[in-house]
């Protein structure tokens, strides 16, 4: 089943992203384009992540670490806009991690969408 097939490469995705925001959160700031120190956050997230990838990966039928997935988009995408409100952040940069954001998200939910069928 292809759905199953993007639904683990997603979860290793997941898995590879959550372990960057882990050990190296401030690398990971500075790349996205967030100045002040957010390593507390940037670790929950990345906890949130690499859970989320290793249910995908576990699971028989991931549909519910998929849309878990989805809503940890939503949630990216909601901290990264708060962050396009300061001005020492490079909104640049930020633009950049929100599109690449968004084309996983519509991955995502498209990938939750074929496990629900």
């Amino acid at each position: 089943m292809k759905e199953i097939r993007l639904a683990r490469g997603l979860g290793w995705f997941s898995v590879g992203l959550g372990l960057t925001q882990l050990l190296a959160p401030r690398w990971l700031e500075r790349q996205i384009g967030i100045q002040s120190d957010r390593t507390g956050l940037m670790r929950a997230l990345g906890a949130r992540e690499a859970a989320t990838g290793l249910l995908a990966l576990t699971q028989d039928k991931p549909t519910p670490s998929i849309w878990g997935r989805v809503a940890g988009d939503a949630m990216d995408l909601a901290l990264l806009g708060a962050a396009l409100k300061s001005e020492e952040n490079q909104k640049n940069r930020l633009a950049v991690a929100i599109a690449m954001v968004l084309g996983v998200t519509a991955l995502d939910f498209a990938c939750a969408r074929m496990l629900e069928s």
